[in-house]
């Protein structure tokens, strides 16, 4: 060490180093600066061009998903890149979307041999060398394939197959857009929007001309976000809504609809359109929390 640089290809554990890596502590910093780091004390913060990389052991031909605590550590834009060999993403980290300050992230991949070399990389270059985003957590895991539950006709409607989820941190997980990721962290799912008017989507098997009910929960987040947490939620030409004013108090409703299909593929899609912040904390956005998504044949 040289300061809080690292000096050395190997002189992190389990990690190999390329360019201005520094090892940091959460908290105040000189110049005005705060590194926050939610998961521990420390934190690995890439200057211009660094990266870091670990030979992980995988399983030839399934997926996984990457788990990891990323936050810019500047003003300046930041981004960070992460990849495996032939497969790669770039994500923004400019905007900070978790109260705590520390944004979670999930990135999934097809393994494509034995031994893949995951690497975390600044695609950047600052005046100031040592700018570069924060990474304070890395978890990888096994996605198993999805199967039809119940007579569901959605897969993973309980959205209980996904990333890794760190124990006793509740801000959950950023998932990135499929314009982004082919392969998406939430099987079954497409993440629609980059936008804060998030949309997810999912493809089913149908039967044109038969009807179908289409059931799902719509929820607060019991984290003391106010206002308007409707879900609007489209099959095929169907348009549904789902209205909920939320107190942050955890409450909930269920909607029952009826649609016919049009087509043996037919698009369910849930929309909300009223994000908005916490009443004495704008830097908290707020939204619906979506769940128990089930289609069924009509009766």
């Amino acid at each position: 060490m040289k300061g809080r640089t690292i000096i050395g290809t190997n002189s992190l554990p389990h990690w190999q180093l390329s360019g201005h890596v520094e090892l940091v502590s959460g908290g105040p910093q000189p110049g005005g600066f705060y590194f926050p780091v939610p998961r521990g004390v420390h934190a690995i913060r890439l200057g211009s061009l660094a990266s870091i990389s670990q030979d992980v052991r995988v399983k030839r031909g399934l997926v996984y998903s990457l788990t990891f605590g990323a936050t810019r550590s500047c003003a300046q834009d930041e981004n960070i890149k992460v990849s495996v060999p032939g497969q790669a993403n770039e994500l923004p980290i400019q905007t900070v979307f978790s109260s705590d300050g520390g944004d979670t992230y999930a990135w999934a991949f097809r393994a494509m041999s034995d031994v893949v070399r995951v690497t975390f990389h600044n695609p950047g270059v600052q005046e100031d060398r040592t700018c570069g985003p924060l990474v304070d957590v890395v978890a990888i895991k096994e996605i198993l394939p999805l199967r039809y539950n119940g007579g569901n006709l959605v897969k993973n409607g309980g959205f209980e197959i996904g990333p890794h989820i760190f124990t006793n941190y509740s801000t959950g997980i950023l998932i990135p857009a499929k314009v982004q990721d082919i392969i998406s962290p939430l099987p079954g799912w497409i993440i629609e929007s980059l936008k804060p008017e998030s949309a997810i989507a999912q493809i089913i098997r149908t039967v044109a001309g038969k009807a179908y009910m289409l059931s799902f929960t719509v929820a607060d987040a019991q984290n003391g976000c106010h206002g308007s947490m409707m879900v609007e939620a489209f099959a095929g030409k169907r348009a549904f809504k789902l209205p909920l004013v939320s107190e942050g108090k955890g409450a909930y409703k269920t909607g029952h609809f009826r649609f016919v299909a049009d087509s043996h593929r037919t698009r369910l899609t849930f929309y909300s359109a009223f994000y908005h912040t916490k009443l004495h904390d704008f830097g908290h956005l707020c939204g619906p929390v979506l769940d128990s998504v089930i289609v069924l044949p009509a009766h």
